[in-house]
């Protein structure tokens, strides 16, 4: 008799229009391996929530920025928490998935993330600096992002946005992990060209670097991109920790470290299931 095969429910805008990244073939080439393990079905964000009682688990990927439908999105998520439905990533990170105020707490804990605040009263915690990035706390995609000067700071910090100095860094560096794994960086050697991603070789402070991201958010099982800059004195800076539906970028690795993930990514799966 053969195994028993669960049934998965992928969630993905495969039409979502991602600049400089093509969210649908990296699905598309990812759910054809998953099926050689699962019963899958592909389905929009909009309609996970009505969806998702008839499948063993959600595994969320490419869903584009909840900003496009965020009561569709509470309403997945309260099911989801409510019934106890197994989503993958599980619904407990504590950094995007929970929005951009993780950025204040870690910038509280000294750990080192790009300085952030949100209110007027604690703008003196910021350096000095002729420019400075006002974004919305459920940003994503930088969307709403806009750069300004000083003077503006007290009127824009409401409460609603973040703060941040504005830092001429040198490079970009994503860090990918399949639960606690680390699998493959990526870098942007042209700050003005973020999405021409190479492979990057991390040294061992690098890696240091993001697992204290991951330690932080102890997310027991799914995806997680932890991406960097690199300050002009050389050491890194946290920019987000994506723990919701990190884009993988798996194109632009090569055909080894690319099956390496899909092989991780599956057996991490199959723990999860397990679980």
């Amino acid at each position: 008799m053969p195994p028993v095969r669960s049934r998965l429910l992928y969630v993905t805008d495969l039409a979502y229009p991602a600049r400089g990244r093509r969210y649908g073939d990296e699905d598309v080439r990812l759910t054809a391996r998953l099926r050689e393990d699962h019963d899958l079905a592909l389905c929009h964000p909009r309609d996970a929530a009505a969806l998702m009682a008839a499948f063993d688990a959600v595994v969320v990927r490419n869903s584009g920025p909840v900003l496009g439908y965020p009561d569709a999105y509470e309403e997945f998520r309260s099911r989801a928490l409510a019934t106890g439905a197994r989503v993958y990533n599980p619904l407990t990170g504590r950094a995007d998935m929970a929005g951009k105020r993780y950025l204040l707490d870690l910038t509280a804990a000294g750990l080192p993330v790009i300085p952030t605040v949100d209110r007027p009263e604690d703008l003196h915690r910021l350096p000095a600096g002729d420019r400075y990035v006002v974004k919305p706390k459920q940003g994503a995609d930088s969307i709403g992002l806009r750069v300004t000067t000083a003077d503006r700071l007290p009127e824009l910090a409401d409460g609603t946005v973040l703060v941040q100095p504005h830092i001429d860094f040198l490079h970009e560096i994503s860090f990918c992990f399949v639960d606690a794994d680390f699998q493959y960086a990526l870098h942007a050697p042209d700050p003005g060209r973020r999405w021409e991603l190479r492979p990057y070789e991390p040294t061992g402070a690098d890696l240091e670097f993001a697992r204290r991201f991951i330690d932080w958010n102890t997310l027991g099982h799914g995806i997680q991109r932890v991406d960097a800059c690199r300050a002009p004195d050389g050491g890194l800076l946290l920019v987000e920790l994506e723990d919701l539906n990190p884009y993988l970028s798996l194109d632009a690795l090569d055909d080894t470290r690319r099956e390496a993930f899909v092989t991780a990514f599956r057996a991490s799966l199959r723990r999860f299931l397990a679980a």
